[in-house]
């Protein structure tokens, strides 16, 4: 299964970036190989939108699921539309993470945070 993790880096040894539309990057992840690829999240600096962005990007790249710590009302929309399951990442590395999903150990969420969370580092 492909998943996508925010992260802040580009490696599997990478910290959980806890904001999805302004995550620095996103790791897509063959949970069955471990192979992975990080793509750039180009919406980090855009003044709106960030999380409809973020979450085509993630949709784009075949995704079953998302790895992640806070997701936006407008981006949960777009990966709802998309049948991507969503899940509260653990403030770890991005491999980690992966490992607690093969698991079955995450939460999955269901619930949103207000529009703009990400803005000023929150």
């Amino acid at each position: 299964m492909k998943i996508a993790v925010s992260a802040t880096g580009k490696t599997m040894e990478s910290q959980i970036d806890q904001r999805f539309g302004r995550a620095a990057s996103f790791i897509i992840v063959e949970t069955e190989t471990m192979d992975y690829e990080a793509i750039d999240n180009l919406a980090t600096l855009s003044s709106g939108g960030a999380g409809i962005s973020s979450a085509q990007s993630v949709a784009e790249k075949d995704v079953k699921a998302v790895i992640t710590g806070n997701v936006g009302p407008n981006a949960m929309n777009v990966l709802k539309a998309a049948s991507i399951e969503i899940y509260k990442a653990a403030a770890s590395t991005v491999k980690e993470n992966v490992e607690l999903f093969k698991k079955g150990v995450l939460e999955k969420i269901s619930t949103t945070v207000p529009p703009h969370f990400g803005l000023g580092g929150k």
